[in-house]
């Protein structure tokens, strides 16, 4: 049985994916109303909806810092702060550069986030439950997507479109995020690697694990004096890292390959192209964040009972099925209609699969020396794709249209799924230093 505590840290944490789906998807709603405000010409506007992807990048990349030399606690105070302060600043924004700077700092704690919760979450829970717990985070994430469409659409409706009063809400979680962190410990891990605090630590492992705390601690100890051996174990790219290394790298590579960000930026442009009016493809672009939330909550039931690498099968083959048949599709074989039922059940796969896996699996295989820089490589590569694809999509399209484009997703599946069947390795139920024995080269 999981201790009541230990899921109550986990949730409360896991409010930073809330905040980070809130974030990404809350412009959405306000962007034409900013960009008539500002009078901004097209590359301007451009500029002012992605610089918050070019924070989040920017945070994933060097979220590994505070991570190590403050702790995960006080990073996610911080993030709490900056999530804070920039929801209420770009509310009352009157300088568009000041509000640029404010939403590079939003996407800063997103990408930040992105990081240290998923750390921080595997850290404290038991292994047993690793996969539901550290899951929460992805769960927040879609349901932040949602919650921020929803209020965008009430604030639209009883407000007359206030952008300000559509950015500005997100302080309301923003705050009651800052104010639950008081009640979470430090992470056991960081303490005992980083600061020896070794009293400390066992008190919290006490409460995580009250029956086998002592030998729990103890695997830590010896996890530490191992890697201390080792002169350059700090380094990530020491050789002993490499299998991890290459599994963050490629899973990262797969989640985006996937499509997913084309699809989740470009829905109701896709929908159209299919051959949907305006009005039904708005409507399937909610259904697609209605069926990822769904299917985020069943993997939440799966992840720890079957494990990590059967969702990854189970996903792979539902992926490759689905994109072929809209590749199909786009060749004129199938109605519009179609393609949104072939959509949907893409997101449903995905988030059965990549969705629920990819934070979970990248916050195991790293050891506890190198863990936070291992998810900020993860973390990095995904949204360095993620920017990528995004970017590149329209291009691609009015290249070589939708057709080959998803033609080019499958064969990406096609590939996840040779990796997932030959090289991921399980690690449902295995406590994070067992699979640091697993994976690395001593």
């Amino acid at each position: 049985m999981i201790q009541r505590k230990v899921i109550a840290w986990s949730i409360i944490t896991a409010l930073g994916g809330f905040l980070f789906g809130f974030d990404t998807a809350v412009i959405s709603g306000a962007e034409q109303a900013i960009q008539k405000y500002w009078s901004l010409t097209d590359l301007q506007h451009g500029f002012t909806i992605s610089i918050a992807l070019i924070g989040t990048v920017t945070g994933a990349l060097f979220g590994r810092i505070p991570a190590d030399s403050l702790g995960r606690k006080k990073s996610l105070i911080i993030i709490a702060f900056i999530f804070l302060f920039a929801s209420l600043g770009t509310a009352v924004a009157t300088n568009w550069y000041v509000f640029v700077v404010l939403r590079f700092l939003g996407g800063l704690g997103v990408g930040v986030s992105s990081v240290i919760a998923p750390i921080y979450i595997s850290e404290i829970a038991p292994a047993k439950a690793r996969g539901r717990l550290v899951i929460l985070f992805q769960f927040n994430i879609v349901f932040g997507i949602l919650i921020s469409y929803l209020s965008n659409y009430v604030i639209g409706l009883m407000f007359q479109d206030s952008w300000r009063l559509m950015l500005g809400i997100m302080a309301v979680p923003s705050f009651i995020f800052l104010v639950l962190l008081r009640f979470v410990p430090e992470s056991p891990r960081w303490l005992i690697l980083h600061k020896s605090q070794n009293d400390e630590a066992r008190e919290t492992l006490k409460i995580i694990n009250p029956d086998t705390y002592e030998e729990e601690m103890q695997s830590i100890i010896d996890s530490r004096n191992e890697e201390v051996t080792d002169v350059n174990a700090e380094g990530l790219f020491n050789p002993r890292y490499r299998f991890p290394v290459m599994l963050a790298v490629l899973f990262a590579f797969f989640n985006q390959v996937s499509g997913i960000n084309a699809i989740i930026y470009y829905a109701p442009r896709i929908f159209t192209a299919a051959g949907l009016e305006k009005s039904s493809s708005l409507l399937s672009t909610a259904g697609i964040g209605l069926v990822n939330l769904i299917f985020t909550m069943i993997a939440i039931g799966f992840i720890d009972k079957i494990g990590r690498k059967k969702l990854m099968l189970i996903g792979s083959f539902g992926l490759i099925v689905t994109l072929g048949l809209v590749s199909y599709s786009f060749l004129g074989k199938n109605s519009g209609t179609m393609v949104a039922i072939y959509l949907m059940v893409y997101i449903g796969f995905f988030a059965f699969s990549q969705g629920a896996v990819i934070w979970v699996f990248i916050s195991e295989i790293f050891p506890n020396q190198v863990r936070a820089k291992g998810q900020t490589l993860g973390s990095s590569t995904h949204w360095v794709m993620a920017t990528l694809i995004a970017f590149s999509f329209p291009y691609i399209t009015g290249k070589i249209g939708e057709s080959w484009t998803f033609l080019f997703f499958t064969g990406m599946m096609v590939l996840q799924l040779i990796f997932v069947l030959k090289v991921m390795p399980e690690t449902k139920g295995k406590s994070l230093e067992q699979i640091e024995r697993t994976l690395t080269m001593h």
